[in-house]
């Protein structure tokens, strides 16, 4: 009987399949393996098997991607969540490998005086994805559900007319032959805090925070307050929010690629 001791972990070899071991021995597994100084097997198996399936399902978006395109079909994901929650993250995992030509990224600045005056989803309907194209809106309207009212960027009345408004709007969008998908990703007070730490301390990801990320955590109550108005509201059975739980990073970027995979009939 053989083992593999490190200082973290006690490994039985007998209990590897010849599958694992060659996962092990493969380009991923040499790099999980030998990315670290302490040798964690076991970690390193998890971390390997992880990135295998994530591969497979990105080779699967560039299949649905094709569906699309050949099909001129029309697909709006919308992300959604607290400051830090790794919307930006998925985003970029879900786009890494598709045609670029045929996807957009939308991630739209404070509207400007023109667009203040203009019914308040016109700017983003002129975001809207043509015959053959995803759109990803890295938030989206929702921002006047949750971000404006908390943080007095609109009036009470804006936000109800808002509200009355956004289930009509995504059902026209859907009856227009569109595929919406929304996403919310969920984190903890803790894991927002920590990660706020982590982009203060980084000289390269300091540029994220913004004044109203610096006030996220005291309003934190608010937030959760317009949070769940929000989903009792507009929980649509034509257009559902997915809520996934994004404490870990690489399970929640896979969770909603697998999401985007069941929803898309891409396969029929």
């Amino acid at each position: 009987m053989s083992f593999y001791s490190t200082n973290m972990n006690t490994v039985n070899m007998e209990d590897i399949s010849k599958e694992e071991l060659e996962l092990l021995n493969s380009k991923l597994g040499l790099h999980s393996l030998l990315r670290t100084k302490k040798v964690n097997i076991a970690k390193a198996l998890k971390e390997t098997k992880y990135a295998v399936e994530f591969r497979k399902r990105q080779e699967e978006l560039i299949k649905m991607q094709q569906w699309v395109i050949e099909n001129d079909k029309k697909v709006v994901l919308l992300f959604q969540g607290r400051d830090a929650a790794g919307k930006g993250g998925a985003i970029r995992r879900i786009t890494e490998y598709i045609n670029p030509r045929h996807f957009r990224i939308v991630a739209l600045d404070k509207p400007t005086d023109d667009e203040r005056q203009q019914w308040f989803f016109q700017r983003y309907i002129n975001q809207l994805p043509k015959p053959g194209e995803i759109v990803l809106f890295d938030r989206s309207w929702y921002n006047r559900a949750v971000v404006e009212p908390v943080n007095g960027f609109c009036t009470n009345r804006e936000y109800e007319i808002f509200m009355s408004q956004v289930n009509e709007f995504e059902k026209m969008l859907i009856e227009s032959d569109t595929y919406l998908i929304k996403f919310y990703f969920s984190i903890t007070k803790d894991e927002q805090a920590r990660r706020f730490k982590d982009i203060k301390e980084n000289p390269l990801k300091r540029w994220k925070m913004t004044p109203v990320d610096e006030r996220a955590q005291e309003l934190w109550d608010e937030y959760t307050k317009y949070k769940e108005l929000m989903f009792d509201k507009t929980n649509t059975d034509h257009a559902p929010w997915k809520i996934i739980d994004a404490n870990q990073k690489s399970k929640a970027r896979l969770e909603a690629i697998n999401h985007v995979l069941s929803t898309i009939p891409f396969g029929s």
